[in-house]
């Protein structure tokens, strides 16, 4: 399994037969190299979105129609984009899971926000429901949290998907900063590996992770390097 962090909080998982593209953000990224695009789209075959934010889903569209590949997503935020824009989509919702070239995929309760803010205008167009993912495959699970708060789920979704590794917002501001990321993972979960995510980007964001390396001793906590991958 191969994870490497597209900027801010995108993602490229190599798992079983799939190569997935979570949340990426590469046009217009304050951060993402344009003359890597390439790199770090080839060979994808679906991609994964977490809700409906301009700093996960501005470059949603542009990949899927260049890499005619499927977007997978909470039903509405699906649909909309099959009904208006003719893009294979693939809708599902919180509970439901699905096989992505042998790779499963649950999504999960996230407690955050989903709008089409990158489209413009003072009156943002709601985009269905805000999620997380679990993804199962090689013998691990990945918890992908997007965009949250601690929420009292996580009891349960650790309890029953028991991942071994943890993606997690952690910027503060806008979603968990590094010291709750850290409560929940100590609280909620038995992670053997975890890396942040959503920090740096801006500077309203935490910059470091220390705070959140400093208060997991036991975990191998990974501050992502931009297109370097991650090998587990």
């Amino acid at each position: 399994m191969q994870i490497t962090f597209l900027g801010h909080a995108g993602f490229r998982i190599e798992i079983e037969g799939a190569v997935l593209l979570i949340d990426p953000w590469l046009d217009r990224s304050p951060i993402f190299p344009e003359d890597r695009r390439d790199e770090a789209i080839d060979g994808a075959t679906h991609i994964l979105i977490t809700h409906g934010h301009g700093d996960h889903a501005a470059s949603t569209l542009s990949i899927a129609k260049e890499k005619g590949i499927p977007i997978v997503a909470i039903h509405e935020l699906a649909t909309f984009w099959g009904k208006e824009d003719g893009i294979e989509t693939l809708g599902f919702g919180k509970g439901g899971t699905v096989d992505l070239n042998g790779a499963k995929v649950t999504m999960v309760n996230a407690s955050h926000s989903s709008s089409f803010d990158y489209l413009g205008g003072d009156r943002p167009l709601c985009a269905g429901s805000e999620t997380g993912f679990m993804i199962a495959g090689e013998g691990h699970v990945i918890y992908l949290s997007g965009d949250t708060d601690i929420m009292a789920d996580m009891e349960w979704m650790g309890d029953l998907h028991k991942p071994d590794i943890g993606i997690l917002c952690a910027g503060g501001h806008y979603t968990m900063d590094m010291a709750r990321a850290a409560y929940a993972a100590n609280r909620y979960f038995d992670f053997k590996t975890v890396i942040p995510c959503h920090y740096k980007t801006f500077p309203i964001l935490a910059q470091s992770a220390d705070e959140l390396i400093a208060a997991l001793p036991n975990v191998n906590v990974i501050e992502p390097e931009l297109l370097k991958p991650i090998t587990i």
